[in-house]
Order: structure tokens, then sequence, then C-alpha cells
């Protein structure tokens, strides 16, 4: 059976850059099984298949696979099948519509806005807040498994942490970009990332201005080794910021950017909101470009 499908690049509005993503968009008869190896034939970092809503309401459901699982939620896949799907009801630049997009953590309320050329920009609060997801490894280890001197990890007052909004991820901060561009994969991993089967860890810097932050993030465990954006990282690092980042009261936007050391840069919207120091509200938003239509035998 030929299905049709479309592929993106997201958190980006130019081709070639970003994050890729494919979308399959005729699911009928296809079982979990079959979706894991039409995401492994793609070999992206995330496949999205698309179904009838379970709620009349929505506009569709979506299940979100990379290479080695499924996700209960990810930023990339949402905005990037948010945009696909707004673009596909045939809207002219500059309109705007909103739309429920059906996950398996909630209901993501979307709006988008589309661009010029196949492009427009997707964003969407949280349909719950990022959790805490444990304590992390020893500082030692992280350094040993990043490959830097553990005199390297931390800036400020942010230390190593571990959230989750769908998958969990430790959170690793380090001095400056050019530590950042030296990390990488080494021995020890599993010993300071090993907490759970996604074996992630985010790695980030401050900025100078925007964006806020830089980061990369690698996971062996979700069948690649690093990731040029990652939605559902971004949206659990708002947890780090009310942590370590001592925001006032108010609702504020940061540009994390993602993917600089692959190139493949991204740029990451993220939305906090904080009243009486706690964080009430988190968004993500972003770019996303057609790049490729089609179809696949499956």
């Amino acid at each position: 059976m030929e299905r049709r499908f479309v592929t993106l690049d997201v958190f980006t509005d130019k081709r070639l850059a970003g994050n890729p993503l494919a979308v399959v968009l005729d699911c009928d008869g296809l079982n979990s099984v079959a979706m894991q190896s039409i995401a492994r034939e793609f070999n992206l970092s995330e496949t999205v298949f698309v179904l009838p809503p379970e709620d009349a309401v929505n506009l569709s459901r979506i299940r979100i696979f990379t290479p080695g699982g499924e996700l209960p939620f990810a930023g990339h896949p949402t905005v990037g099948s948010a945009v696909c799907l707004a673009l596909k009801r045939g809207l002219v630049p500059g309109e705007r519509v909103n739309f429920g997009l059906e996950v398996k953590i909630g209901t993501i309320a979307c709006t988008v806005r589309v661009g010029q050329d196949d492009t427009a920009y997707a964003w969407f609060p949280l349909p719950s807040l990022p959790m805490e997801a444990g304590a992390p490894a020893a500082t030692e280890d992280i350094a040993r498994a990043l490959g830097i001197p553990e005199s390297e990890i931390g800036f400020g007052r942010h230390a190593p942490s571990r959230f989750q909004m769908g998958p969990a991820f430790t959170f690793a901060p380090v001095a400056n970009t050019d530590v950042l561009s030296r990390v990488g994969m080494s021995a020890g991993w599993d010993a300071a990332f090993g907490m759970d089967e996604h074996r992630a860890a985010y790695v980030y810097a401050p900025g100078t201005g925007a964006p806020a932050f830089h980061a990369r993030m690698f996971s062996p465990g979700m069948g690649f080794s690093e990731d040029p954006a990652t939605g559902s990282a971004s949206a659990a690092f708002a947890r780090v910021l009310e942590r370590f980042g001592s925001l006032p009261d108010g609702s504020r936007t940061l540009e994390i950017e993602q993917g600089r050391d692959m190139g493949r840069p991204s740029r990451i919207v993220l939305g906090v909101d904080i009243r009486s120091g706690q964080l009430t509200e988190v968004t993500i938003g972003g770019d996303a470009v057609v790049v490729m239509e089609g179809t696949i035998r499956a």
C-alpha cells in the first residue's frame, strides 16, 4: 500500500538545517510493529504517524517513534506535525490557525502562523509541567562520560540535575561554548547517564545574549548518538531555569541554540511563566519548513 509522507526541517526556517522529521499521513492499518519498522527505514531522530483523533474536537492523534522505540511526547515532532497539518489545509501566508493534537501525555493546543515558501511557525503550551526524574550521577562520572575535566562542569548556580517531559534527561551545565564543542560520548556513559533506557544527556552552556543558551543532546538509547534539536529536553529545561536561574515572576521567552556542532543549527523558543517563584506554564515554539513529499510502499 502506498502511504503519503512529508519531511520537514524543524526549529529552522531554512532547508537542510534544524532537525529533520518525517510525517506519515496515511496510517490506516499500521500497527506499532509496522510503525517502528518505517521509523527505522527513515532513520531520523523521530518519525510521526498521523491518525484520526479519539476526540472529534481535535484535528489528529499522532504517535512518535525514534529508530529505537516510541516516545510519549517530543517537541520537534509536535512542532513539525502541527506545521505540516496546517500547511495541508491550504492556508495562505499570514493566516493563523488553532487546533488540538493528541499525544500520549495529553492534548496539545497548537497555534500555527503560516509563512512564505512552505514555512510556518508553531507553538504550544505543555499539557502538564515537567517533573523531576531523580538525582543525577556524581559530577566526576558525568565529566568522565563527556570527556572533559570535572572543573568544566557547572557555571553560576547551575549544577547537574535530572528532569523529564516525556523522556528523562540528565542536564549537564558546562562552563562555556568552547567546552560544549569539545564534549562527546566517552567511557563510562552508562555509569553517568544509564538511569533509564534512553541514557540521555542534555549538555548546555550560557549564551551572551540571543540565544540565551547553547545545547547538545546525546541519547544512544533512542537509536541515535546526537540530536540536532530536542523540544522535550528544552521543555524540561524550564525546570532547570526554575531551580538554578533565579527567574523573577512574570512571563518571558528565550532562545536555545542546538545542533551547531553537527552542522544543523536549530533555534528553539522556550516560554516560561513564573508566579510566586514557581513555574506555572511552559511553551515551546519554532519554525519548520517542508523539504520533501512522496509515498512509501508499506
